[in-house]
């Protein structure tokens, strides 16, 4: 949903604002930029259904409130691609910002008497190269690579390493400008850094059991992930709904005894209502 950057922690869970992005063709428009307001501003409501972490057997549904805020800055802008700061954008290359959360895991069964796992922040750059667009830019083919630090939420947060998700990001759109159906697919692998495994996946020689034999999580490959997502915007409201498929058969934490499913899907939806836009315009390609 459109607040939050779209891609993904260990767990990948996308930020609704960030994941329910991305549409279908229809009607042909010009491709010239049209005038919009400068921002805009809605507030809404979701769910999503997610296993506690990427590999786990639980899963819970999350009732998640969903702001919604568009910003056609020159440096700074929240749109459909979430919250990003161009650092850098010429026609084929974008240097922008990319940020992802992640929610805490409490009384997981095969984590039982383990620590619970702290919601975490990832924060870093993504280098993005436009790899083509139709003549109407209704529909356009990206390649991103985003690579996030991630931090501990909590009284005295500590790093846990780097996260990656290089992927192909298909969007199509039923008009050139903001309203219409927009449907996305995006997919690619996902690489974490050894520390980064380490938090979600390892398992301490005190915590041992003769169930849960001791692991220590090497990092690289952590699967892959495909994602479908589907959105419209009306002038006073936004839907959208995205589903998301992940595989762990490659991992190379898949040995661990954590992880106790290799390929599951997950998904969510939300409702917004649009309260405020300015009245200044400004030229947007959206």
């Amino acid at each position: 949903m459109p607040a939050q950057s779209r891609r993904v922690s260990n767990r990948q869970r996308v930020v609704p604002a960030a994941a329910l992005v991305i549409v279908a063709s229809l009607t042909p428009r010009t491709a010239r930029p049209e005038q919009q307001p400068l921002w805009e501003f809605g507030l809404g409501a979701g769910a999503l259904v997610l296993n506690d972490y990427r590999g786990a057997n639980t899963t819970h549904a999350y009732p998640v409130p969903v702001p919604y805020f568009i910003y056609r800055g020159r440096f700074l802008q929240s749109d459909r691609d979430g919250l990003r700061g161009k650092l850098l954008h010429q026609d084929r290359i974008e240097l922008n910002l990319s940020v992802n959360a992640t929610a805490p895991v409490r009384n997981d069964s095969a984590r039982a008497g383990m620590p619970d796992l702290r919601p975490t922040v990832e924060i870093g750059p993504s280098l993005n190269a436009h790899l083509w667009r139709s003549a109407d830019s209704r529909a356009r083919l990206d390649l991103r690579l985003p690579a996030r630090a991630a931090f501990t939420l909590e009284a005295h947060p500590h790093g846990i390493g780097w996260f990656s998700a290089p992927h192909l990001n298909l969007d199509l759109a039923q008009y050139a400008g903001p309203t219409g159906w927009k449907l996305g697919l995006l997919s690619g692998p996902l690489l974490a850094q050894r520390r980064y495994d380490d938090y979600f996946y390892s398992v301490a020689p005190q915590y041992a059991s003769p169930t849960r034999p001791s692991y220590a999580a090497p990092g690289g490959c952590a699967g892959t992930q495909v994602l479908v997502s589907l959105s419209r915007r009306f002038r006073d409201h936004w839907i959208g709904a995205y589903l998301r498929h992940d595989s762990l058969a490659d991992a190379a934490f898949a040995t661990s005894p954590l992880v106790k499913r290799d390929s599951y899907w997950s998904g969510g939806l939300a409702f917004v209502w649009m309260i405020g836009r300015s009245q200044r315009l400004v030229e947007s390609d959206e």
